[in-house]
């Protein structure tokens, strides 16, 4: 006897009634993105897709439109793909940041094995690339989940990061005759967890090396100033957690400061700036330095290759001698401990 014949005439589905899956939850956790090849043309397709976004570029698309496609989408995708190449998982053949998300995810899962009855399903996207979030949505909506939490993996909210990859999320929603309901994560910039969890692995790795530095230089990925003004509140957010790290840790503003890094094209952006920070310390005398980067869930090719060997050369070139980079949350316990916190508070009610 079948479960349909069990139920009373009146809920019986028909018999020529398509199949239906639900009753699950999906959680969906997303990144920014990268290329899917070290080569010019991967390097070129990633670069437009990114570069594209009127998120993360709000210039005019009049001014903007030739500068990338006629400057910077020849010039680039070499030495771009030369810097992810120094980055790059040789073994998975792919970046790190992919390599990452993906461990994230999976001991995400596993640590919340059995949470809501088992009905929870995992996994992970990228803003940019692969693999792309509509085709994820679907996955999970295959597996039937009726409810999807959208958790963009960045402590900080900014316009061109959280919200254009939920962006991307509500494109795919908007084509979909049955949507599911869906909840996103906000941002966790000064949840205590999280800022337990950075102090806790900032220690662990200071303890590894075999010098005490005299600054550590906490580096937040820049933006342009004009969109603080326009009213994007991560600045505000990155200054907190700043602050609350630097409370944790016990340590005096002049030896635990702010700066941001990545910055592009002559526009003014958020200061003050990383890479200059960095030369003024070593040219005034400073011999040992340190660099974190607390709004990265993941290392990536702005931590690995900016800060660890560009921003290490700048430090050396101009009278510094000890440099270290400590590493993200990425994977390690401290960071699934995070995901876990969040992942567990936005899925209330539902599970």
């Amino acid at each position: 006897m079948t479960v349909q014949s069990k139920l009373p005439e009146a809920v019986r589905l028909p018999s020529d009634h398509p199949p239906i899956r639900n009753g699950r939850v999906g959680v969906l956790l997303m990144n920014l993105g990268t290329p899917e090849g070290t080569g010019y043309w991967p390097m070129r397709a990633y670069l437009k897709e990114f570069l594209s976004d009127r998120r993360v570029i709000e210039t005019s698309r009049l001014v903007w439109w030739p500068i990338l496609n006629l400057i910077i989408l020849t010039k680039r995708p070499g030495p771009k793909g030369k810097d992810y190449a120094s980055i790059w998982n040789k073994e998975r053949n792919e970046g790190p940041l992919k390599t990452i998300t993906r461990s994230q995810t999976e001991k995400l899962a596993e640590r919340l094995t059995g949470f809501g009855e088992g009905r929870v399903v995992f996994d992970w996207a990228m803003r940019y690339g692969f693999p792309d979030v509509k085709s994820r949505l679907k996955a999970l909506l295959d597996q039937g989940c009726d409810r999807i939490l959208l958790v963009p993996l960045y402590p900080q909210y900014a316009a061109p990061t959280s919200a254009t990859a939920c962006d991307q999320a509500f494109r795919a929603l908007m084509q979909m005759r049955w949507q599911p309901s869906v909840r996103v994560a906000p941002p966790y910039h000064d949840d205590p967890v999280y800022i337990a969890a950075l102090a806790a692995s900032m220690r662990a790795s200071l303890a590894k090396l075999d010098f005490e530095p005299e600054v550590i230089l906490c580096s937040f990925h820049g933006m342009p100033k004009e969109y603080l003004l326009k009213g994007d509140p991560y600045h505000c957010q990155c200054v907190k957690t700043w602050r609350l790290l630097r409370e944790e840790l016990g340590l005096p503003q002049e030896r635990f400061r702010l700066t941001f890094q990545s910055r592009f094209g002559p526009d003014e952006w958020l200061q003050p700036y990383t890479d200059e920070t960095v030369k003024a310390l070593a040219q005034g005398g400073t011999k040992s330095l340190a660099i974190v980067a607390p709004g990265f869930s993941a290392d990536c090719l702005e931590t690995l290759e900016e800060l660890d060997v560009e921003n290490r050369e700048i430090f050396m070139h101009n009278g510094g001698e000890r440099f270290a980079y400590l590493p993200c949350l990425n994977d390690s316990d401290e960071g699934i401990r995070v995901l876990d916190a969040v992942v567990r508070r936005e899925l209330m009610g539902w599970v």
